[in-house]
C-alpha cells in the first residue's frame, strides 16, 4: 500500500495532544468503531513510512512515536526524514542517537560514518547519549574523523571590521570602478560606503524622498552605473509601523551619486512581502527573491513580475546568476541548490552526490569564473565552498573548501565578490533581536567582522570530486583509513577488539 501525504496528514493533525491524553481518550467507550489516529499510526509499516515524501507530516509522526516510546517506528520515520533532508546534520545526529539508545551499533555507526564522509564535524566523544555504542575501534575511528572535519582550514582572514551598533549590517556590494564597498543596514535603511579599514561614509539615507525601508540585499550593474537595493518593511526595520508593514520592493539608484532613479514596489494584494536576496546580471537584468513566499521576481517592463514560485521549497536564501545570464541559481537553506534555465523557463535540480557533499545551510551564493561559491552558515562546521560546475551548468564536477571552521565564523551572512576575493559578514547579529524587532541586549553588540576568502585558493586542482572521497579536510598525517571492518558490520568489532 502506498501511503500518500494526505493520509499522513490526516493521521497527524491532533499530535499536539500528549500520548497519555490520547490513551485515556482511546479507553473511553464511544459510539464509533473507527480506530483512533494514534492507532492508525501504530499500524504503519516501515515500507509505508518509506513511501512518504511529506517531511512535515513525517516529522509530526516521529514526534508521536517518540512520545509513545515506539523506538522502532520512531527510527523508521526519522530515517525517512533524513533521506528526504540529506543536508541536515542535526537530523542525522538525532537519528544516530536514536539507534544508540537501543544499542543498535550497526545503524548508529553507519549513520555516523556517512556523516563523516559528508564532511560534518561534530564532537561526540563525551556525549552521554552515545554511551551504549562506545568501546570499539569503529567508534574511535568515527569520533576521530568527525573531529578532523571540524578542524580549522583555509587561508582566509578578517579583512576589516564595521563599527558596532544597532545597524544589522548584512548586505554588501562592491563598486569595482571606485574600489569601495557598499554596506546596507536592515535596521536604519541606510547604505554607506566602506573603505578597506571599515571606515564608513554616508551615501544613501532612508527618507521620505526615496521611501527606503530596511536594506536586505544589494546588487550592482557596473556596465550601466546602477545600484539596486532589495528593501522591505519588516519588524527589524526601525521605521516599521502599521502603515508600511509588509511592503517591499527594489529601488534603483545612480551608483556614482546615490540619486534615486526608480523604485519598483510589489503589490500587497497577495499579502506581505520581504525581499531578502538580489542578483544582477552583466546585462543589467535584475532578479529578487521573496524567501518566505518561495517566489522569484524579474524586473521587466518597469515592474517586478513573478518569474517562478515553488511551494515545495522551505525558503529561498540566496540567488546567483551565470555570467552569460542564461541560468539563475537559488539556494534553499534546507534543500540545497536548484537552477532555473532562463532561456526555456524550466527549473532543474543541480545534480551532485548528496552522500558525499552537503549543500544545506547556505546563506550566500555567488558566481565566479564557472563556479558557484556557497557560504554555508548552517553547516557544521561553518564553511565556504567553491563548487566547480559542469559545462552545461547542471551538475557539480568538483568541490573545494576555501575556509572551514575559522575562529571568526559566528553567524555567517551575505557577501560580495571583489576581484578574486569573497567578502562576507562573519558575525551577523540577528539573534540579538526578537520577533518584534526589539534589540534584547545592546551590550552584546560587537563590531561586524567582514571576512575575505580567496576565491582562487588551490585553483587548478580538482578538489573533491562528486564520486570519490569525503569533503572533510584532513591535515597531513591525519588518518582516514577505515578500520578492518566496515561500520555496517559494527556488531562484530574489528579484529583484535573484543569489546561491545
Amino acid at each position: 500500500m502506498k501511503i500518500q501525504s494526505w493520509l499522513l496528514l490526516s493521521l497527524l493533525a491532533p499530535l499536539c495532544v500528549a500520548a497519555s491524553a490520547q490513551d485515556k481518550a482511546a479507553a473511553k467507550p464511544t459510539a464509533s468503531t473507527q480506530p483512533t489516529m494514534a492507532q492508525k499510526a501504530e499500524a504503519l509499516t516501515e515500507e509505508q513510512i518509506k513511501q512518504s515524501h511529506d517531511v512535515a507530516a513525517l516529522s509530526r509522526l516521529a514526534q508521536l512515536y517518540n512520545s509513545q516510546h515506539d523506538m522502532q517506528r520512531f527510527t523508521w520515520t526519522l530515517a525517512r526524514v533524513s533521506e528526504l533532508m540529506p543536508n541536515s546534520g542535526d537530523l542525522k545526529l538525532q537519528l544516530a542517537m536514536a539507534y544508540a539508545k537501543v544499542d543498535d551499533k550497526t545503524h548508529a555507526y553507519d549513520t555516523l560514518m556517512h556523516m563523516q564522509i559528508q564532511g560534518f564535524g561534530y564532537d561526540i566523544a563525551k556525549d552521554p547519549r552515545f554511551d551504549p555504542i562506545h568501546g570499539t575501534k569503529v567508534w574511535d575511528y568515527i569520533v576521530a574523523n568527525l573531529q578532523v572535519n571540524a578542524k580549522q582550514f583555509g587561508e582566509g582572514k578578517v579583512a576589516f571590521e564595521l563599527p558596532k551598533g544597532d545597524y544589522l549590517f548584512d548586505a554588501l556590494a562592491w563598486d569595482a570602478k571606485r574600489k569601495q564597498f557598499l554596506v546596507g543596514s536592515a535596521r536604519a535603511g541606510t547604505i554607506q560606503l566602506a573603505d578597506d579599514t571599515g571606515k564608513l561614509t554616508d551615501f544613501i539615507i532612508a527618507d521620505a524622498s526615496n521611501g527606503l525601508w530596511g536594506v536586505d540585499g544589494l546588487g550592482i550593474d557596473a556596465a550601466h552605473g546602477k545600484l539596486y537595493v532589495a528593501s522591505s518593511a519588516s519588524p527589524k526595520y526601525k521605521g516599521f509601523d502599521k502603515d508600511n508593514a509588509g511592503q517591499a520592493g527594489v529601488f534603483e539608484f545612480d551608483l556614482a551619486s546615490g540619486k534615486l532613479s526608480h523604485k519598483y514596489i510589489l503589490p500587497q494584494s497577495g499579502g506581505a512581502h520581504i525581499l531578502n536576496s538580489l542578483a544582477v546580471g552583466k546585462d543589467g537584468q535584475v532578479y529578487a527573491a521573496d524567501g518566505a513566499r518561495r517566489e522569484i521576481y524579474r524586473l521587466d517592463g518597469g515592474a517586478l513580475k513573478l518569474l517562478t514560485s515553488n511551494p515545495r521549497l522551505t525558503g529561498i536564501r540566496a540567488l546567483a546568476l551565470s555570467d552569460d545570464g542564461n541560468t539563475l541559481y537559488l539556494a534553499d537553506f534546507a534543500m540545497g541548490i536548484f537552477g532555473f534555465d532562463l532561456t526555456k523557463s524550466v527549473a532543474f535540480e543541480l545534480a551532485y552526490n548528496s552522500s558525499k557533499l552537503v549543500l544545506g545551510g547556505i546563506n550566500g551564493l555567488y558566481w565566479y569564473d564557472g563556479n558557484l561559491v556557497a557560504i554555508e552558515g548552517g553547516m557544521v562546521p561553518r564553511r565556504v565552498m567553491r563548487l566547480k560546475l559542469s559545462t552545461d551548468g547542471r551538475s557539480i564536477a568538483g568541490a573545494m573548501p576555501l575556509d572551514v571552521a575559522q575562529p571568526a565564523f559566528a553567524d555567517l551572512g551575505q557577501g560580495a565578490v571583489a576581484d578574486d576575493g569573497l567578502y562576507f559578514v562573519a558575525n551577523r547579529q540577528n539573534a540579538l533581536y526578537d520577533g518584534n524587532g526589539v534589540l534584547t541586549d545592546p551590550t552584546q553588540l560587537e563590531p561586524v567582522r567582514v571576512f575575505r576568502s580567496n576565491l582562487r585558493f588551490a585553483w587548478g586542482q580538482n578538489g573533491v570530486g562528486t564520486d570519490i572521497g569525503p569533503i572533510g579536510v584532513a591535515k597531513p598525517g591525519d588518518v582516514r583509513k577505515p578500520p578492518a571492518k566496515a561500520a555496517t558490520d559494527a556488531t562484530r568489532p574489528p579484529a583484535g577488539d573484543d569489546k561491545h
